[in-house]
């Protein structure tokens, strides 16, 4: 299903599956999506799908509407394309498309992992010769250490990991060239770095750190310090 990720200041606030041929974006309470800033117009813009085909239109809002960057009326999306509204970005991706890893840590099922192929804008690049030094560069990974899923060990391998409890409590991990971070997406109470809570800002995570997510304690392990 084609879907939307919601950012703001390059923190993932949450995916936003296209379910309808029509949704609007906009201020008000009656929109598909409501992103609640001044600067988006009470309806700011529309998604339409036909024939497999995803439109944005524009509907005429106060500061506009952009795609990649340019200025839009209308627009064909392609997967991967980035929408600007206000301050808020909205990638937008295709059916089955994703740069991303989805990990469950519900202690009462089965660890559930979703590998999916990495979108346009998180394809490496490599230069000529440089195989070597990318197949011994050190990944992350995180280590479940309580509940069901206990002792299994994930490495942080795309450029953005959503962790925790669907419906309950949900956080990303995002891998950034300085680092890696995590920030709350969603649930009533925000995660905890070794006992500390995060609040609604990204947080650096260090070598040995101790999330606590949804009930389940991660050890996050990054021995190399680098991103």
């Amino acid at each position: 299903m084609p879907r939307l990720v919601l950012s703001l200041d390059g923190v993932v606030l949450r995916e936003v599956p296209l379910v309808k041929e029509r949704m609007t974006i906009g201020r008000r309470s009656h929109n598909d999506l409501v992103i609640d800033n001044l600067a988006v117009s009470g309806e700011h813009a529309v998604l339409i799908q036909a024939g497999g085909d995803v439109y944005l239109e524009d509907l005429g809002s106060t500061n506009g509407t952009t795609v990649n960057g340019q200025p839009i009326k209308k627009h064909l999306l392609q997967s991967g394309d980035v929408i600007e509204i206000g301050k808020y970005k909205l990638k937008y991706l295709a059916d089955g498309a994703s740069g991303e890893t989805e990990v469950d840590i519900d202690t009462s099922q089965p660890l559930r992992r979703e590998f999916y192929g990495p979108g346009p804008a998180t394809i490496p690049v490599r230069q000529p010769g440089a195989q070597a030094a990318v197949t011994q560069q050190a990944v992350a990974t995180i280590k479940i250490l309580s509940g069901a899923n206990a002792g299994r060990e994930l490495p942080l391998v795309k450029a953005l990991t959503t962790i925790g409890r669907p419906g309950h409590q949900v956080a990303v991990i995002t891998r950034r060239p300085t680092g890696y971070f995590i920030a709350h997406v969603e649930g009533e109470t925000f995660p905890t770095v070794n006992g500390v809570n995060v609040g609604s800002a990204a947080h650096p995570l260090r070598d040995k750190d101790i999330i606590e997510l949804a009930g389940v304690k991660i050890e996050f392990n990054n021995p190399g310090g680098a991103a």
